[in-house]
């Protein structure tokens, strides 16, 4: 599905391989953003060393690596987590975060069946904020590491 303020090809999520990596380490947000979003580097580190168990994409579209976010799926409860969700600075308005956070919910669905997704953002990143709940998201009052949690939860199938 095409964003409507954006043109161009559609939104993909891939894995994070060698031959896409640096094009991910190399994305960066608005200075304004540094302070509530990890860089993509420090996130390819938690993939690697943490033993939360995060697998890192790279969000694309056409030949271009225009963001990232990583997923996890959490043993207390089987809810899949999407994090360190961000879109590079020179792609940031344009529609890319929606499409990223709807191809990712779509493929980690198709592929593994998760109906159930979580994610956290800074209290004060309003334009997280706004994506998230105009997604389906909805705030739960639970805090993961002074970030505000929300939930996206597909009804079951009959």
């Amino acid at each position: 599905m095409q964003s409507p303020t954006r043109s161009g090809p559609p939104i993909a999520v891939e894995a994070v391989i060698s031959e896409n990596w640096r094009a991910v380490a190399a994305l960066q947000v608005r200075p304004e953003q540094q302070e509530s979003v990890n860089p993509p580097v420090f996130n390819l580190a938690l993939y690697q060393y943490s033993p939360a168990g995060w697998s890192p994409l790279a969000v694309r579209s056409g030949d271009q690596v225009v963001g990232f976010l990583m997923w996890a799926v959490d043993p207390q409860d089987a809810s899949c987590w999407l994090g360190g969700i961000m879109v590079d600075a020179a792609f940031q308005g344009q529609g890319y975060g929606k499409q990223a956070a709807l191809a990712a919910v779509a493929a980690l669905e198709t592929q593994h069946g998760d109906r159930r997704f979580t994610l956290s953002y800074h209290p004060g990143n309003t334009v997280a904020r706004h994506l998230y709940l105009g997604l389906g998201f909805e705030e739960t009052g639970e805090l993961e590491d002074e970030e505000v949690v929300a939930r996206l939860i597909f009804p079951s199938e009959p």
